[in-house]
């Protein structure tokens, strides 16, 4: 196993056998976008601890040193940020495959009086911006883009807002944060109003550096507000312990346990649906320490309710349903056609490519279990959690070689996966001919 596994575009996994073992994965990517960005917005220094080390993130701390934001590595996995933004960016803004990181910091460039231009890859361009598009332009900002703004690149010219109240046509907690960062600069309150309640990471992390912010039911309220430095540390990302989770499942005598996990509202809903699947998974919040046994799984439903609490972990959870024993229903799904990939469309075609018989609706899937899996070649068209999840099915539960194409999609989030996977496997890696 060598480092060079983290790039290379396609790789090679031999299994299966069990997961067992411990680890920590990297810190929460949601949260780590977050403090960032606001640590830029905020007067003061901010030092954050255990940030993490995707590219996605990294796209995003460069973009803020586009703001004149002062950005230094300080050692011991800590970074520290000097804001407050005071100008419009310097040059282009660029993103990557990050679609929290160009939604969220469209939000920011609203609110700063100037022009800002947020582009990324080819995978991010396309998918939809119109649904950060139309709220801040209800605020009063000028957004345009390829499509009308539509798609990326995006042109943002901001200030001189104005406080709205917004009810988001789909549960989004990007669509909620980026009105939210724009609403700490406009005149009068804020308001988000959402027809199904998503993860909170903005609004408690907005409360964390002094933003007047409050929480009624559904509906989220921010004030005019200047933030504060002050240190953050990030737990580590329960959406990537949800692959390690499926791992220790796949196969007997499967343990493994992950450590110093983020513990935020609506973060840990993986855990619920393998538990109604009948897991042997205990999520300890006072340790923060995720611990999962090898269990006989059942088919289970989930819908249009479910979907926010694990709208990042649906891949991992259909091959978890995929070896169960039973028909599991997806629906209310419709907003992952618009990730890194058709995520619908993607996991479908990679659970087939296993010998899965998966049926695509409009809005999400219908998969039939099956005793085992055969090993198989899966393109991941550019999106990590594909990729991981074809990883983790070719280690724990497909005897003889998958190949996982486009597998340097998975730095943006988890460079250090493949070597993980081997540790707490056995399997062999290698890059994929």
């Amino acid at each position: 196993m060598t480092p060079d596994l983290d790039a290379v575009s396609s790789l090679q996994v031999t299994g299966a056998g069990p997961a067992r073992g411990s680890l920590q994965v990297p810190g929460d990517k949601s949260i780590s976008h977050r403090a960032v960005m606001m640590a830029a917005m905020a007067y003061g220094p901010t030092v954050i601890t255990g940030l993490s080390r995707g590219q996605d993130v990294t796209h995003t701390l460069r973009a803020v040193e586009r703001f004149g934001v002062i950005v230094t590595d300080v050692g011991e996995g800590r970074v520290r940020v000097e804001g407050p933004i005071r100008h419009e960016p310097a040059d282009v803004l660029d993103h990557g495959n990050a679609g929290t990181g160009i939604r969220l910091m469209a939000g920011v460039c609203a609110g700063i009086d100037g022009l800002s231009v947020l582009t990324g890859d080819r995978f991010l361009r396309r998918r939809p911006m119109d649904r950060i598009a139309e709220p801040l332009r209800s605020m009063g900002a000028t957004i345009d883009g390829r499509e009308r703004g539509r798609l990326a690149p995006l042109v943002v010219r901001g200030g001189g807002l104005t406080g709205i109240t917004y009810a988001p046509k789909v549960a989004s907690a990007q669509v909620k944060s980026a009105v939210l960062l724009a609403g700490l600069s406009a005149q009068g309150p804020t308001t988000v109003e959402e027809i199904h309640p998503t993860r909170r990471h903005t609004e408690e992390m907005l409360a964390g550096f002094g933003a007047r912010v409050r929480v009624d039911g559904h509906a989220v309220t921010v004030e005019p507000s200047e933030l504060t430095g002050t240190d953050v540390a990030v737990s580590g990302d329960p959406s990537q312990a949800a692959f390690w989770a499926v791992a220790a499942l796949l196969a007997d005598q499967g343990e493994v346990v992950v450590q110093d996990l983020y513990t935020g509202y609506g973060r840990s809903d993986f855990v619920g649906v393998l538990e109604r699947m009948g897991a042997d998974i205990d999520f300890d919040l006072a340790t923060r320490t995720l611990t999962v046994r090898a269990s006989k799984l059942r088919a289970v439903e989930l819908t249009a309710e479910d979907i926010p609490g694990i709208v990042d972990e649906v891949p991992v959870l259909a091959l978890a349903a995929a070896v169960a024993e039973g028909t599991t229903v997806i629906s209310g799904a419709g907003d992952l056609r618009a990730k890194e990939s058709d995520r619908i469309a993607s996991t479908a075609a990679m659970l087939r490519a296993f010998g899965v018989q998966v049926t695509e609706t409009e809005d999400g899937m219908v998969i039939e279990g099956v005793s085992r899996l055969r090993p198989a070649r899966v393109d991941s068209h550019g999106d990590h959690r594909i990729a991981m999840t074809a990883a983790v099915a070719g280690a724990c539960a497909a005897e003889g070689t998958t190949v996982i194409d486009g597998w340097d999609s998975v730095a943006t989030s988890y460079p250090a996966f493949a070597a993980d996977l081997v540790r707490l496997t056995g399997a062999g890696a290698e890059p994929g001919a």
